[in-house]
């Protein structure tokens, strides 16, 4: 067999992703390559309408809590105005990041735009920082060196419940989505949303997760109020809340940040995508492969294969060629880079 004529390292990234083989040299399209867990994902469409139904309930609520928090001077409920107006940004940040990540790829980006999702959702989480956490914060010390006497805790209790009922819908949506998935990968649901590659699923979950929790604080903060006359249990509230969203403002722009510098492949996908180039009668083994993810749902697959056979160089180069095209017939394949392995490489195994 002919040795390679680059490494992977070497090869310009820069293919055309149209399918089929570039040369002419067939006429049938390639078969699509089954790429295991990552084909299971459910795409574009399932994430937008979770991202949707999250922005019109997220939508409702700041309204409500906002015209509650007006009406009842509470710290906790201001705090939790400011969270839902911040959850409603996010939501909006993160429809232009699911929007703008599957955009195809083009002359100057040929790789697709995969990774501006997790720019926008790690502005996101930025946004979730600063005008939620912060404001909570700041209400909060504020009701504890001026403190207000309380006013109609009945709307803040209506309100509250009424939230907590649409917040937990929302995140039964964000729930729904994502544990079939973590079966598909075996990962626990927690784990599989940390480690998903879908920008606006981790959001959505954490921030509906953040938004259940914090209603149940700013009720029990009213509710000791109440009890008890003293506004400290209020502000107190209103602290805890901005702690919570500090938290889980940090987790995403931590893991938006992680994917953005680039991360590997979950080891069930390269353990299928090896078990799929094997399965290629053109292929004898696989000797190196690096699988990049370049957005939601989307890798960049670098490998170096074996070829059956004593092929002429012409010959072999246009093997390889049908192997990318059939690779990139994968809707998780944004593109791939295929070489020769060297003779005394060893070989991958699954």
């Amino acid at each position: 067999m002919a040795e390679p004529p680059d490494s992977p390292s070497q090869r310009d990234p820069s293919r055309p992703q149209e399918s089929g083989d570039r040369h002419g040299t067939r006429e049938s399209p390639p078969e699509p390559v089954d790429m295991g867990p990552l084909s299971a994902d459910t795409g574009e469409n399932e994430s937008t309408t979770t991202v949707l139904i999250a922005l019109g309930v997220n939508l409702l609520i700041a309204l409500a809590k906002s015209a509650a928090a007006f009406l009842s001077h509470s710290a906790s409920m201001m705090a939790e105005a400011a969270h839902s107006w911040a959850d409603t940004g996010n939501e909006v940040l993160l429809l232009v990041a699911d929007k703008r990540a599957h955009k195809g790829p083009d002359e100057t980006h040929p790789l697709g735009y995969g990774r501006e999702g997790y720019v926008w959702a790690l502005f996101a989480g930025m946004g979730l920082f600063v005008a939620g956490s912060v404001v909570s914060f700041f209400r909060g010390i504020k009701e504890l060196m001026q403190p207000e006497p309380g006013g109609d805790y009945l709307i803040s209790y209506i309100v509250l419940a009424i939230a907590l009922i649409f917040e937990t819908i929302s995140f039964v949506r964000s729930a729904r989505q994502a544990r079939p998935e973590a079966r598909t990968m075996d990962r626990d649901l927690i784990e599989h949303v940390l480690q998903t590659s879908d920008p606006t699923l981790r959001a959505v979950f954490f921030e509906d997760a953040a938004a259940i929790t914090g209603v149940v604080i700013a009720g029990l903060g009213l509710f000791l109020h109440q009890l008890t006359g003293n506004p400290v249990y209020d502000a107190i509230g209103s602290l805890l809340i901005g702690t919570v969203l500090a938290a889980t403002a940090y987790v995403l722009v931590d893991r938006n940040r992680a994917f953005l510098l680039g991360e590997q492949a979950d080891p069930s996908i390269r353990e299928a995508t090896i078990a799929s180039l094997l399965e290629m009668p053109e292929i004898e083994r696989v000797t190196f492969l690096r699988l990049s993810i370049v957005g939601p749902r989307q890798i960049f697959v670098v490998g170096d294969v074996d070829l059956a056979g004593d092929e002429r160089e012409t010959r072999v180069a246009e093997t390889l060629r049908h192997l990318e095209a059939r690779l990139r017939e994968s809707a998780a394949v944004v593109d791939a880079v295929l070489s020769l392995s060297v003779q005394d490489e060893e070989s991958i195994t699954r």
